[in-house]
């Protein structure tokens, strides 16, 4: 059993990593429902919450079928920070989480995400006043390092434990690599095998097989997989990778029909949220994944992704499931 503060988790749990415009309720839903154990909302800008915008507010919706969920938020401001987390508990979460990860330059230019690897002990002092100003349990998500020579995560990770982090998840790049070149795992496993660790190291990127988790499980000792890319139009990954786990054997893909009616059931969770432009809008990423590897799909694909009448949608994986039915492709998944 896998212990974040007092959430119990399976042994070697899977976790939804927070994703802009993808880890939205309607997706946290489906990939719950498909064995994720711990999901996470898309990150929200501390600065956005605490001027009231919108896109930001909205993040923070959840759900009692979610849980255990986490609300992940960014910023590299203490007092916003600290003003975020007081927003935050109002939405009872189980979880905090701060991305001290993301690479992309409009969060790292403000010293947030990724950004704040050039300055560990700001980060550390940032997470140490988190864990002060609330009794949820504070987490974290971060990269190696900025850079291949500044990796320090080991040192890192420990006084992040110090200082009241409760679990940290770790992605095998650094700022410099964004997301290019392989995850390297070896340094999140010198996290774990640090005796003086003893919260869960959960491991993240490019986790993209059952056999690639079971890797990072058996070979790298990590106490979880978050799980990213893999997982987008395809909630079905996390029950692939238990089933894999009990078995060995492979879990049988989904029809095109089973496909078709989660597909479905996103778009319209989506609407039923957000309303029909941002539900049809922000529901499109997800259509390449769910149909993958099906042949001469372009047509369909054309209609799913330019037009803005649902009913376009729905009609599009109507035609669908009624040209391909119970077809099952290999490639899939």
């Amino acid at each position: 059993m896998v212990k974040i503060d007092n959430i119990e988790l399976p042994d070697f749990p899977l976790l939804l990593a927070p994703m802009e415009d993808v880890s939205d309720p309607p997706f946290r839903a489906l990939c719950k429902e498909n064995g994720a154990d711990v999901v996470y909302t898309e990150f929200i800008s501390s600065e956005g919450l605490i001027r009231d915008a919108a896109k930001s507010v909205i993040k923070l919706d959840i759900y009692e079928k979610e849980r255990p969920v986490g609300i992940q938020i960014f910023g590299a401001n203490l007092d916003s920070m600290l003003k975020t987390i007081e927003i935050v508990e109002k939405s009872n979460p189980d979880i905090i989480d701060i991305n001290f990860g993301c690479p992309v330059k409009k969060v790292v230019s403000k010293g947030a995400g990724a950004g704040i690897l050039k300055d560990i002990d700001l980060m550390v002092s940032l997470t140490e006043a988190m864990v002060k100003h609330t009794n949820l349990p504070i987490t974290v998500k971060t990269r190696l390092g900025w850079d291949h020579d500044s990796i320090r995560i080991v040192e890192v990770a420990e006084r992040l434990q110090d200082v009241g982090c409760k679990a940290i998840s770790i992605h095998g790049r650094t700022r410099a690599q964004m997301y290019k070149g392989d995850a390297d795992w070896k340094p999140i496993a010198a996290v774990k095998n640090n005796q003086r660790m003893h919260i869960p190291v959960f491991g993240n990127g490019d986790v993209t097989t059952p056999e690639r988790a079971m890797e990072m499980r058996d070979k790298y000792g990590l106490d979880g997989a978050m799980i990213g890319r893999a997982s987008i139009g395809y909630p079905w990954f996390f029950n692939e990778v238990k089933h894999f786990f009990e078995t060995g054997e492979h879990l049988a893909k989904p029809t095109i029909a089973e496909r078709t009616k989660v597909a479905r059931r996103h778009l319209q969770m989506a609407i039923d949220w957000k309303g029909e432009r941002l539900g049809v809008v922000e529901t499109r990423r997800h259509y390449t994944n769910y149909f993958k590897g099906i042949p001469h799909f372009k047509e369909y694909r054309t209609k799913m992704v330019t037009s803005d009448d649902p009913k376009d949608v729905f009609n599009a994986f109507d035609e669908v499931e009624a040209k391909f039915g119970n077809t099952i492709i290999p490639e899939i998944g």
